[in-house]
């Protein structure tokens, strides 16, 4: 069961706090002990801090008279716990795990998804080291509808390693997914990236100022007679939502992302992508240096039985298998 938010918080901005930065006078002024800096940043990131129904930045200089409306979000899950769910495990030691994640898995508890996740499996099948505990272990992560590898810290000695190794973009992550269309190929998407400026679910590379993000793209196989292609996209950095991003924005959008894609035209195209049901995107190839052995791994997850069927669909036969790019 979802926590009800709390009731609206409204504040008006006294004379004295002119030209202070948004997220600084809300928690100084809001009197709530979760209304810490970098919680109102990131209210502000999600669209709960209004002026005149407009969401403002934290970074936003307050005016006198200014009427802020603050939607205060449920508290977060105190702690992870254990549930007896299904876990696909593709390695395991005593100091990580590397899973295949199940499309429609989210991977840590949070608002709205307090049970069900990943970490509650995990928590339930092996043992977990660490402080963070409503996401022990969790070092990256992965949309709730993409499915496949993803590796969890078992100690505190590993999650600070591969941290490092996700931080500094060392680690090799590879990616397959379809396409409405075919790009160009080789094709290299070098962009900024970040938050769009009025849909808070959503990233854009349309931004002022934003992260790096880097996603290499090559089409291994046109479907539905040039209608469609399966893709390769391997990351050389690793932002949210990255891939769907980079692809929707270059004008070759996942199939089924209802929320960077678009309804195809082709009928057959569009029954395809609304008979899978979510984005055409999954985790193949994940790659990183054992964070105690220092040996290089290497890890591949099959194409699971849904994307497998929507290729079929598209070339017209029951064979999905792998294929070179014409």
């Amino acid at each position: 069961m979802v926590a009800p938010e709390a009731a609206p918080r409204v504040l008006d901005v006294p004379p004295e706090d002119r030209g202070e930065r948004l997220d600084r006078v809300l928690a100084a002024r809001l009197g709530l002990p979760e209304a810490t800096r970098s919680a109102v940043s990131r209210w502000c990131d999600e669209g709960r801090v209004l002026l005149a129904d407009r969401a403002l930045r934290a970074s936003y200089r307050v005016r006198p008279g200014d009427r802020i409306l603050v939607k205060v979000p449920a508290p977060e899950p105190s702690a992870a716990l254990p549930e007896d769910l299904p876990l696909r495990v593709v390695y395991e030691d005593p100091h990580l795990l590397v899973v295949d994640k199940a499309a429609g898995v989210v991977v840590h508890p949070a608002r709205g998804n307090a049970t069900g996740t990943l970490v509650n499996a995990v928590l339930h099948h092996f043992t977990v080291i660490d402080e963070d505990s409503r996401r022990p272990g969790i070092v990256h992560r992965l949309d709730k509808d993409t499915s496949g590898l993803l590796v969890v810290a078992r100690s505190t000695e590993a999650r600070v390693s591969l941290q490092a190794q996700f931080k500094a973009h060392s680690t090799e992550r590879s990616y397959v997914g379809v396409t409405e269309g075919v790009p160009g190929s080789p094709w290299i998407l070098a962009t900024l990236h970040g938050r769009h400026p009025t849909d808070r679910l959503r990233f854009t590379t349309r931004v002022p100022a934003g992260r790096r993000a880097v996603t290499h793209v090559t089409v291994e196989e046109r479907l539905a007679e040039g209608l469609a292609a399966r893709v390769r996209c391997v990351l050389e950095t690793g932002r949210t939502h990255q891939v769907r991003v980079h692809l929707s924005e270059g004008g070759f959008p996942l199939l089924g992302d209802a929320l960077y894609g678009r309804r195809p035209r082709d009928p057959r195209v569009r029954a395809a992508a609304e008979a899978l049901g979510r984005q055409a995107l999954h985790a193949e190839v994940l790659g990183f240096e054992h964070p105690v052995t220092g040996e290089r791994l290497r890890f591949t997850a099959p194409w699971p039985e849904d994307l497998t069927r929507l290729v079929a669909a598209l070339r017209g036969t029951p064979d999905a298998g792998p294929r070179a790019a014409p």
